[in-house]
């Protein structure tokens, strides 16, 4: 009998504290795989957002299948719905391709995707396909954008960070202060720039013109994403 792991997530502590999210997501999981004759062992991880792959428990099913076929105890992995893996397609994608990689067999019931069969696995290869127009489509845009900003002198590119704490007390003293006020009263209070240096007139002024401008390019690449 094929054994496969059941995986679970909720966000919050108090969604497992209460246990019915993940009551529900086992159900759902348990019904499957009884039906296709299968067993299950459980990995949950509680408390965790799906905003990337970095979670304990996922990260030691992932461990556990990335092993030799001939030593791996257990053949893929089966969640309720897609977000309790991942909110990114392009994720998804991602480990379906690993998966496919190293022959094991991705389950998303919602979605209607299970590798182990081929209309599962058809709408698997629909969707890395999907996956892979929309990074392209994304990538156009942004790159669209980058060069259109850069036409009219826009900066998109990293910089040395500056701590929030530090540019939100820069704009709030420079609302009532000169630069060399700004300058003088960051420096009394331990602030220093992005590089480490003490401030002066002509690098808090500097730095408020940028501060905008990033605030201005994080706007558009929002408007490009979201178009």
């Amino acid at each position: 009998m094929t054994t496969m792991i059941g995986y679970c997530r909720v966000s919050t502590v108090e969604q497992a504290d209460s246990g019915l999210g993940l009551a529900a997501q086992r159900e759902t999981i348990q019904r499957y795989a009884d039906a296709h004759g299968w067993e299950v062992e459980w990995y949950v991880d509680a408390g965790h957002s799906a905003k990337n792959m970095d979670r304990p428990q996922l990260q030691a099913a992932l461990d556990r299948l990335n092993v030799p076929a001939k030593r791996r105890d257990v053949g893929g992995i089966v969640v309720a719905k897609l977000d309790r893996l991942s909110r990114s397609l392009a994720d998804f994608a991602s480990m379906l391709e690993y998966a496919r990689g190293r022959s094991w067999s991705l389950v998303a019931i919602d979605l209607g995707v299970d590798t182990s069969t081929p209309t599962g696995e058809m709408v698997a290869n629909v969707m890395m396909a999907v996956s892979q127009w929309e990074r392209r489509v994304i990538g156009e845009r942004t790159s669209a954008a980058m060069q259109a900003a850069k036409h009219q002198g826009r900066h998109m590119g990293r910089r040395s960070a500056l701590p929030k704490a530090t540019a939100d007390r820069l704009l709030e003293l420079r609302s009532t202060l000169t630069l060399a006020g700004t300058a003088d009263t960051l420096n009394a209070e331990g602030h220093t720039t992005a590089t480490g240096t003490a401030w002066d007139e002509h690098k808090v002024c500097k730095t408020v013109h940028r501060l905008a401008r990033d605030a201005e390019a994080a706007r558009l690449r929002e408007a490009v994403l979201a178009s």
